[in-house]
């Protein structure tokens, strides 16, 4: 049985995904599980990264530029985060937005209501756009994410209603048609470089930008993943397991990250 959790295991494997001196630009979640995802194994990545191979690593998350990771708020009010320490506190989006544009951010953590086999990214509505059957959050700036960050990762929990063969809406251009369709669009170099889900790691085939099955998870089959996904995605002849976190990354993220389990907890 293994000694660890699959959020566990997701956030050491981000860790190793953070470089040193990366600015990462950590997204929002309302609660539950969008809030683990979007903001909590983000933020803890980081901060793992941080302790060990990237001591400069930084995050831009809210309106906090390189919050102090070291100290935790034990509940995310926003009084708590007027006490946070951090680096800089910008008043308004619009410096978030201008820091895209001019390619700040190395890495970004994405979410999506549907996401297709060449990374295009859907978070506006499901069904038609005119009168949709739900209508969802709209863009969040996450156009300009896959157009201007240098290295997106998308973190997302597998599920055939979300991993879909065409999304209904295109908020962020992935790899748009594959090939070199996003430049001949007149696109810049973009898109998201891997997807993260809690059975499995997906890349994008360099050729053809179709996703690929990068690795599994300890304990779980290729069927497995296949029959969670509404396409079938580029499968090579030998795939390998996720690389499991060691007990020294454990110990950091129970003990100094997350001991209250605020980050982690779903």
């Amino acid at each position: 049985m293994a000694n660890y959790t699959n959020n566990e295991l997701i956030t050491a494997y981000l860790s190793r995904q953070i470089q040193d001196d990366d600015l990462c630009f950590v997204g929002v979640g309302t609660n539950g599980r969008a809030f683990t995802l979007a903001v909590g194994i983000p933020l803890a990545a980081a901060r793992l990264a941080q302790m060990s191979h990237a001591p400069g690593a930084a995050v831009y998350w809210g309106n906090l530029l390189e919050p102090d990771l070291s100290v935790i708020p034990e509940h995310f009010t926003q009084d708590a985060f007027t006490q946070w320490q951090a680096a800089a506190c910008p008043p308004d989006t619009g410096v978030k937005c201008d820091m895209l544009a001019r390619r700040k951010f190395d890495v970004s953590f994405n979410s999506a209501a549907q996401l297709d086999r060449y990374g295009n990214m859907n978070i506006t509505a499901i069904g038609d756009y005119r009168k949709p059957k739900v209508r969802l959050v709209g863009s969040l700036a996450q156009p300009e994410h896959f157009a201007f960050v240098r290295r997106p990762i998308l973190l997302m929990d597998l599920d055939a209603r979300s991993f879909v063969e065409k999304v209904d809406f295109i908020t962020s251009a992935g790899h748009l048609s594959g090939g070199t369709s996003r430049r001949e669009a007149g696109l810049g170099e973009g898109g998201p470089a891997i997807v993260v889900t809690d059975k499995a790691v997906f890349d994008f085939a360099e050729g053809t930008r179709e996703m690929r099955l990068k690795s599994l998870h300890p304990g779980v089959t290729k069927d497995e993943v296949l029959a969670a996904m509404s396409f079938v995605p580029l499968v090579p002849e030998t795939i390998p397991e996720t690389e499991t976190p060691t007990a020294e990354e454990l110990a950091r993220i129970r003990n100094d990250i997350d001991p209250n389990r605020i980050l982690l907890k779903v």
